[in-house]
């Protein structure tokens, strides 16, 4: 069964070890403008992200992963695009 991407990031944030707060410190960091609490609704199947902030967080995230020494596989907007359920918020025929 397809995995949901907010799920996916969430599993990965804290495989990484941050909190929803040092996460989101590192996305805006680099250029992300949703506000914490966008970020955490994010991570919880709250909203969706843009593929733009998408890219945004697994970029923050291999970043963490490069800085602990690992490589752990984030998928990228385009990856999980096909694993999003019929009817959801980003299925773009809605």
């Amino acid at each position: 069964m397809a995995r949901q991407p907010s799920t996916t990031l969430d599993d990965a944030r804290k495989d990484a070890g941050l909190t929803p707060s040092e996460f989101w410190l590192r996305y805006f960091e680099l250029g992300g403008m949703a506000t914490p609490l966008e970020v955490e609704a994010y991570l919880f199947g709250f909203l969706v992200p843009s593929a733009h902030d998408h890219e945004v967080l697994v970029h923050a995230l291999k970043e963490r992963f490069s800085e602990l020494g690992r490589n752990h596989p984030v998928p990228h907007a385009d990856d999980v695009d096909d694993d999003i359920p019929p009817h959801h918020p980003r299925d773009r025929g809605s």
